[in-house]
């Protein structure tokens, strides 16, 4: 499943009758859901005459207190951990099987490739259907696939077809949760550093996942160290059915299932019809293309400076280590308004660090440069307000599912784009150029998100812009 949000997404449904959505708290009473048939915080008691009000959490404490966010991020955190686990699993199992590294190799691949198919093709659901029961049916569909691949009987072609199902049911979940989370912690500060958590979650999922799958596999065979990956899918949809509200559908445009492709591609089109809300999507999608360089070939390169395997695994940890302690340092921090102002001085120079491989650097310096370089993806905790403030509510989910099936096509693509150019040059030049081509290309996109801010497009374009909204309601 994604490198971002691997877990399955929220289900829509169809009310029988279109039905306004429902508006999510404002960021300063997120805390306090307003009553529902789903639980509730319990309002804080008001203090003795005389005594001190009580202070309320703030920042990352502030998103705990919100009794839904902590089931959705204890379902997260199960269902991640269960995928990162049953794809070393997988790997094993079809290598077993066959004995081939290019069919144990392209397990992992086909975790990836799937993801624009299905975040373009099935984008619709996440706002055509209630969130909570497209999250829950995600969650048991891939329940169902990963149970079939514990049966001995299941060929080979059936493991890989069945990873990429539950690849292309990711971005849907992811999407979908994506969009959720705006009614959960509101569209402020709130949602800005939930979906922070729900990044460093993923970064550190990598790490200790691949760790926890290899102690599994000593003790269990590769199946039934799959089995795990069901039972926290099963966790996954239990925390999100009974932890979460159930909320209507964020727009009711089609009457049946023939009409959902073309809300899909419909989606799309509007989406990436706006030019703001385009140059923000590719603001996260560009730097992500050619920041994987160095992880993808680290294994070459490690070989290249005669590095050991253990120093191997430190060049695949850095850049998660980086990025996770300066996501929670700008999260924890700095202000809203102090994010918002680094996005785009941070997004420039953010693969400035790759450049040191001019010089083929030894481990320690190679190091550095991994991990400023995973630094340099902490802009996105800005970005994400930017970007949940320019899509409008009822294409939230189209363009959060459509975000994440890019971001991981395009990680992807680079990732194989890198191993080619480095069958012709030097791995190092190649990390290099990565670092001097995504850089020039991240100048060129940071130029045109000004461009589109508010307040700088033409009136011309604002109202386009504001028709093209109209039409999707």
């Amino acid at each position: 499943m994604p490198t971002e949000s691997p877990a399955p997404a929220d289900t829509p449904r169809t009310p029988p009758a279109p039905a306004t959505p429902v508006p999510a708290p404002p960021p300063e009473r997120a805390a306090h859901p307003d009553p529902g048939p789903g639980p509730t915080l319990r309002e804080p008691a008001a203090p003795a005459p005389g005594a001190p009000a009580p202070a309320a959490p703030r920042g990352y404490r502030a998103v705990f207190a919100v009794t839904e966010f902590r089931a959705v991020f204890a379902a997260h955190l199960l269902s991640l951990l269960g995928v990162v686990v049953s794809e070393l699993a997988l790997t094993v199992l079809v290598y077993d099987l066959t004995g081939s590294p290019l069919l144990s190799a392209l397990t992992f691949a086909l975790g990836l490739l799937p993801y624009m198919i299905g975040g373009t093709l099935f984008a619709g659901v996440a706002d055509r259907y209630p969130a909570r029961r497209v999250l829950v049916v995600c969650d048991l569909l891939c329940a169902a696939c990963v149970a079939v691949m514990l049966v001995p009987a299941t060929p080979v072609a059936g493991l890989l077809a069945l990873r990429c199902l539950v690849a292309a049911i990711a971005p849907v979940f992811t999407g979908t949760r994506m969009a959720a989370l705006t009614d959960i912690l509101g569209e402020g500060d709130l949602y800005v550093l939930g979906r922070s958590l729900l990044r460093i979650v993923s970064q550190s999922a990598m790490l200790i996942g691949f760790g926890a799958g290899g102690v599994l596999l000593t003790v269990l065979s590769p199946r039934g160290a799959i089995t795990v990956t069901v039972v926290t899918f099963l966790c996954s949809a239990a925390l999100l059915r009974f932890g979460t509200r159930d909320r209507p559908a964020r727009s009711v445009t089609g009457d049946g299932g023939g009409t959902l492709l073309k809300e899909s591609l419909s989606g799309a089109r509007l989406v990436l019809g706006d030019r703001r809300i385009r140059a923000l999507m590719l603001l996260f999608w560009l730097p992500a293309m050619f920041v994987v360089a160095p992880e993808a070939l680290a294994a070459p390169y490690a070989d290249a400076i005669g590095a050991s395997p253990a120093a191997l695994g430190l060049l695949l940890c850095a850049m998660a280590v980086g990025h996770i302690g300066a996501e929670l340092f700008v999260g924890s921090a700095l202000s809203p308004r102090n994010r918002s102002r680094i996005v785009l001085p941070v997004a420039a120079a953010g693969l400035l660090p790759l450049l040191v491989y001019v010089v083929r650097p030894g481990l320690p310096l190679a190091l550095a440069a991994l991990a400023l370089a995973g630094a340099g993806a902490a802009y996105v905790i800005g970005l994400d307000q930017w970007f949940v403030d320019a899509v409008p509510p009822e294409l939230r989910g189209r363009a959060m599912t459509l975000l994440t099936a890019g971001l991981m096509t395009v990680q992807g693509l680079g990732m194989g784009l890198a191993g080619l150019a480095a069958e012709f040059f030097p791995v190092h030049q190649v990390v290099a150029g990565s670092g001097i081509i995504g850089t020039v290309s991240t100048l060129l996109l940071v130029a045109e998100v000004r461009r589109t801010a508010p307040g700088r497009m033409s009136d011309t374009e604002g109202r386009d812009r504001a028709d093209r909204h109209m039409t999707s309601r």
